[in-house]
C-alpha cells in the first residue's frame, strides 16, 4: 500500500503545482524554460504513475475490504465512465461547445470517473486511489476556474461539428476501453 501511496503523493504532487504554487511554477517556468519545466514534470509523473499501478497491483493480492457495494453501482459506473471520456475527449478536440461551456472538460472527467469507481469499489486502495484523484479533481477544477476568472479567460466554441467529433471519441474510446483495455490492463471485466 506505501507504494500506492508513495505514487499518488508524486504524480498528484507534480499535477497540484498549479493548485497550490502557481507563482513558484511560474518562476521555475521561466528559470528553466518552458522545455524543460515540461521535460521535468513529464519525469516525474511517469514516475508517480508507475508507482501508482505498482502498488495497486500489490494491493490486489491482499485486499482489505472496507465493505461490499451492490452490483447496481458497477453499473452506474459504467454509465458515468462514458461521459467521462467524452470529456476527456472534448478536452482535445480544438474548440468544442462542451469546453466552451465547462472550461475544463479533462478535470470534470476525472471528477467524474474517479467517483465511479470510489462508488463502485470497497476496497481500501481503492478508496485511496479514487478518493485521492477526486479530491484532486475537485481543488484542481477550483483552482483553473479561478485563474480563468482572474484572467478573463475565454473558451470560444467552434461548430457543433467539433462536438460531434470529441463525442465520436469519446464513445469509441469508452467502448474499446470497457469491453477490452479495462480487461487486459486491470483485470477487471466491467461487463462480466
Amino acid at each position: 500500500m506505501s507504494m500506492l501511496v508513495i505514487g499518488l503523493v508524486v504524480f498528484l504532487g507534480a499535477h497540484s503545482v498549479r493548485i497550490f504554487a502557481e507563482d513558484w511554477r511560474s518562476a521555475r517556468v521561466q528559470a528553466m524554460g518552458a522545455g524543460a519545466w515540461k521535460g521535468a514534470y513529464s519525469l516525474i509523473s511517469i514516475v508517480g504513475f508507475v508507482l501508482i499501478v505498482w502498488g495497486y497491483g500489490e494491493s490486489r493480492a491482499m485486499p482489505v475490504e472496507l465493505w461490499q457495494p451492490p452490483v447496481w453501482t458497477r453499473h452506474l459506473a459504467a454509465l458515468l465512465t462514458v461521459p467521462a471520456f467524452i470529456l476527456l475527449a472534448a478536452a482535445y478536440v480544438p474548440g468544442t461547445r462542451i469546453k466552451a461551456a465547462v472550461k475544463h472538460p479533462m478535470v470534470l472527467g476525472v471528477k467524474l470517473w474517479a467517483f465511479a469507481h470510489l462508488m463502485a469499489n470497497g476496497r481500501l486502495a481503492d478508496v485511496i486511489l479514487f478518493g485521492a484523484f477526486l479530491l484532486w479533481a475537485i481543488l484542481d477544477f477550483r483552482a483553473a476556474r479561478r485563474r480563468d476568472r482572474a484572467t478573463g479567460a475565454v473558451y470560444k466554441a467552434g461548430p457543433v461539428l467539433r462536438d460531434v467529433i470529441a463525442i465520436a471519441i469519446g464513445l469509441v474510446a469508452w467502448a474499446v476501453f470497457a469491453m477490452y483495455l479495462h480487461a487486459a490492463w486491470i483485470g477487471v471485466r466491467p461487463f462480466g
